[in-house]
């Protein structure tokens, strides 16, 4: 009996130890104690609940400082008051109060652009995708979204040959092909840029707006240097889900959502967002153009740069600025072909 006792015993203290070193997404106990002493700073943060902010990615008093109460709830169970303190104490210890005019300008200096192949496209966008940004294209079909994404990805490793990007396919439009043309017209090794391109297949809304956390995790847990998140397309799944105008606002909702989480990523991490966008007929419209983006004043706001791409002359593409908080309308002409996104 005592035997039986012992290999049970011991048989327990295995699997413990098979449990804790495995790598399979757990944070495991060093993981948590590096972080353990800045989130048990908040008020009423103990060992175990800076393990639940570790393991939600709130492992920092800035990722901290820019959640929301519902998040910091839902994640660790605490009271909405509680939440509201953490939140608060976050934002003193970093003094995220006013600043001068003349520190945003300081700080927008690290902004960085990624060229898209044509110098015609990069200026309308004042010097190319900004980071800390989110650039939204909308177009009909075979107007180029997913052509300019892909020549997006191959240019921003092309810039930054450390750089990562990943890549959230929502309507299996992603190409490895278009990849390895447009890398060999950039003088590229192929193998090594699709190495450096994360593709994740989005199955629904929800898994679609998990990927999008979860980018979060590839940059602090694996230590990659993402510069480009591609979301393509960024309304398909809400567009099939959400049927009809009893459940408009369930989907606005949930959109708004998944911006705000782009939105975020991008300016934590100085990175760019690029997404594409369906596009609708407007019956009422009788004279001009009659598309429009879907996900109404939700994307439109959350959008920092709107791109509208239509179909020009002799195949070119025809990109015309929308909507942008410093930049004039206009519009530029380029061409696709196997090479990428070129001039004219």
């Amino acid at each position: 009996m005592i035997a039986l006792r012992r290999r049970q015993e011991q048989e327990a203290v295995l699997v413990e130890e098979e449990i804790v070193g495995d790598d399979v997404g757990l944070v495991k106990p060093a993981d948590v104690s590096n972080k353990g002493s800045e989130l048990e700073q908040l008020p009423g943060v103990g060992a175990a609940t800076a393990e639940k902010l570790a393991v939600g990615g709130y492992d920092s008093l800035l990722s901290v400082a820019v959640a929301t109460p519902g998040e910091l709830v839902e994640l660790t169970g605490v009271t909405e008051l509680a939440a509201r303190k953490m939140i608060q104490f976050a934002r003193d210890k970093l003094e995220m109060g006013f600043v001068s005019a003349e520190d945003v300008l300081a700080k927008r200096r690290s902004i960085e652009k990624i060229n898209s192949g044509s110098s015609a496209f990069d200026a309308l966008l004042g010097g190319g995708v900004e980071t800390g940004a989110i650039t939204e294209c909308f177009g009909a079909f075979g107007s180029g979204k997913t052509q300019v994404g892909h020549s997006l990805a191959v240019n921003c490793i092309r810039q930054y040959p450390d750089s990562c990007v990943v890549y959230i396919d929502t309507e299996s439009t992603f190409r490895p092909e278009r990849i390895v043309d447009i890398a060999k017209a950039q003088g590229l090794e192929p193998e090594k840029v699709l190495k450096q391109i994360k593709v994740a297949r989005a199955f629904n809304s929800d898994h679609q707006m998990l990927l999008a956390e979860k980018v979060e995790d590839i940059i602090k847990k694996q230590g990659l240097n993402v510069k480009l998140v591609v979301v393509d397309s960024l309304t398909a799944h809400f567009r099939a889900e959400f049927i009809g105008r009893g459940t408009l606002a369930d989907r606005q909702q949930k959109i708004n959502k998944h911006m705000h989480t782009l939105m975020r990523l991008a300016e934590l991490n100085n990175l760019s967002v690029y997404v594409t966008n369906q596009v609708m007929a407007k019956p009422d419209v009788f004279f001009g153009d009659p598309t429009e983006a879907i996900g109404g004043h939700v994307v439109g706001h959350a959008s920092t740069y709107r791109i509208y791409l239509r179909r020009g002359k002799k195949g070119s593409r025809v990109a015309k600025m929308i909507d942008s908080p410093s930049l004039p309308e206009g519009e530029a002409t380029f061409y696709l072909d196997t090479s990428g996104v070129r001039d004219v």
